[in-house]
């Protein structure tokens, strides 16, 4: 809840990165405000978040730097029978120019479907970005394939996913087989949705305090070598990192995914919005 407090703490590792000659930052989700829906103050806070966006066009323009700016919590249509609260993913080129805008899909449990509008059956965008295609997951997306395949298909190369996940989110159950669940989850779908799409995804999550339940682990991965750098704690932090996007067309001459995903006799159906046959 300390929107601007993390807005300036945003804006400063962003600075820093295009002093460092970085071409993009990607932020966490609810990286403003936190998720504390409960809060008496946290719609008032959502409401704010035009001017948010707008700073962020500015900064990226005054930077030279395309941003992600994590996830910015959208009211809209307040105190209104249509009032919805959005989770959204905004791609701001260098120029300060909105190129991209993703509305959270999948979203987490009651936690999230009590309170966010999900953007339900709306295609999956991609968007033409300076550095190619990319499409744009939130979190909780990753655990479905489809969303990858979807974007895919329409060429995108990089998967940009804000995230706010933490160790905490697995059941009783899985903690006492596994206290650390959560991050297998996350490392092992990471790579596997790089090789299985031919694709690299940019994975940008929550840090925070020791012993609070984040999970950390931001990272770049690409095919054949899975995570090319890592924050491997929940400490907050940035990495600033080279993306040589030549393995991903080396890994598509190699496993031609995308080339099988564009033939007519592809037999998946829904992948070309056709009935599957039994």
């Amino acid at each position: 809840m300390q929107l601007e407090a993390n807005y300036q703490k945003a804006a400063n590792f962003i600075r820093a990165a295009a002093k460092q000659d970085s071409t993009l930052a990607v932020l966490p989700e609810y990286h403003l405000l936190n998720w504390v829906p409960h809060d008496e103050k946290f719609k008032e806070a959502c409401g704010q978040w035009k001017e948010y966006l707008d700073r962020y066009c500015a900064l990226a323009k005054e930077c030279n730097i395309c941003i992600v700016p994590g996830t910015i919590l959208e009211l809209h249509d307040a105190g209104t029978e249509s009032e919805a609260l959005l989770n959204v993913a905004y791609f701001i080129d260098n120029s300060g120019e909105i190129v991209g805008r993703y509305v959270k899909k999948n979203l987490w449990g009651d936690i999230e479907r009590l309170h966010l509008t999900s953007s339900s059956t709306d295609p999956h965008p991609v968007f033409d970005t300076p550095m190619g295609k990319v499409g744009m997951l939130i979190c909780w997306d990753l655990a479905f394939p489809e969303a990858f395949r979807e974007m895919i298909r329409q060429g995108a190369k990089i998967i940009i996913i804000p995230t706010f996940w933490t160790l905490a989110d697995c059941s009783k159950a899985g903690l006492a087989l596994n206290p650390s669940a959560e991050a297998l989850f996350l490392d092992s779908m990471l790579t596997a949705r790089c090789f299985e799409n031919t694709c690299a995804i940019i994975f940008a999550n929550a840090g925070g305090p020791p012993g609070k339940g984040y999970a950390g682990l931001s990272q770049v991965c690409v095919p054949y070598a899975g995570a090319i750098t890592k924050l491997g704690s929940c400490a907050e932090g940035m990495a600033v990192v080279d993306l040589d996007m030549k393995i991903v067309e080396d890994a598509e001459l190699n496993y031609q995914v995308r080339a099988d995903l564009a033939r007519a006799d592809w037999h998946y159906g829904y992948q070309h919005g056709t009935e599957s046959k039994l």
